[in-house]
């Protein structure tokens, strides 16, 4: 209960700093509107953002399903295989040196307008932070360990599944909540590009036809969704690891 209370404290502080900056400034509606504005916008088209968010949504549910299961992939194959490193690390390292911007109207061209697009776009995001994690866990298990297998006669797919991969856990949890993070902005740069639905499409529609108050609302719904896509993802990630101590600094 005090969490809430300080999140809706924490809110409704900013609500009150923004009406008093556009207030003391002055400035057009169509340029900065009002808090209030933004929410009469916000009820008065309220079935259209939903309608929009669940689509982004569910673009980056599926990019974070598909970027985690080919990152968990692509760092299981780097582990196992040491000569795969030689011909997969490059292509890795490549696929995130061009940004995601350059590669999103590509995918509108190959996978069309619809939802395959952002969802490409999304789990390219995201695969990079994941594999990069976990196989950085899967290199940092215990040498102990490690060795111990060795001298039990344990077969190296055995002492990865057994040993490496449950201690490179923590990372992939750690991996999955950057992922998280930024699985909007793959969505989004998707439906900036080329789309029918979505928040970045509504957005980009509420811009060109000067509606700055629905752009900020649906601005806002984003953020919201972005938060409580992270705190899932952070809740699952602590299922995924529930020996990891989670401890918070106390004022």
């Amino acid at each position: 209960m005090t969490r809430i209370l300080r999140i809706a404290a924490v809110l409704l502080g900013f609500a009150l700093a923004w009406e008093a900056l556009v207030r003391a400034t002055g400035v057009p509606h169509y340029i900065l509107p009002g808090p209030a504005r933004v929410f009469a916008a916000l009820h008065a088209q309220a079935g259209f953002v939903a309608t929009n968010a669940l689509t982004t949504l569910a673009e980056m549910v599926l990019g974070l399903v598909l970027g985690v299961a080919g990152g968990v992939s692509c760092a299981l194959v780097l582990a196992h295989w040491r000569g795969a490193r030689r011909w997969l690390l490059p292509l890795v390292l490549a696929s995130q040196a061009v940004p995601v911007f350059a590669i999103a109207p590509l995918l509108v061209l190959w996978l069309g307008f619809g939802m395959a697009s952002k969802v490409a776009a999304a789990s390219l995001i995201i695969f990079f932070p994941v594999a990069s994690s976990f196989y950085d866990g899967l290199a940092r298990a215990g040498q102990g360990w490690l060795d111990l297998a060795r001298v039990m006669g344990a077969s190296p797919l055995s002492t990865l599944l057994r040993i490496r991969v449950p201690a490179a856990l923590p990372a992939l949890a750690s991996g999955m909540r950057v992922a998280a993070a930024v699985a909007p902005i793959g969505a989004v740069i998707g439906e900036w590009v080329g789309a029918s639905a979505g928040l970045g499409f509504l957005m980009l529609q509420a811009n060109a036809q000067m509606q700055t108050d629905l752009l900020f609302a649906a601005l806002l719904v984003l953020a919201a969704c972005a938060v409580a896509f992270y705190a899932a993802v952070d809740a699952l990630a602590r299922r995924l690891v529930p020996w990891q101590p989670h401890t918070e600094t106390t004022d």
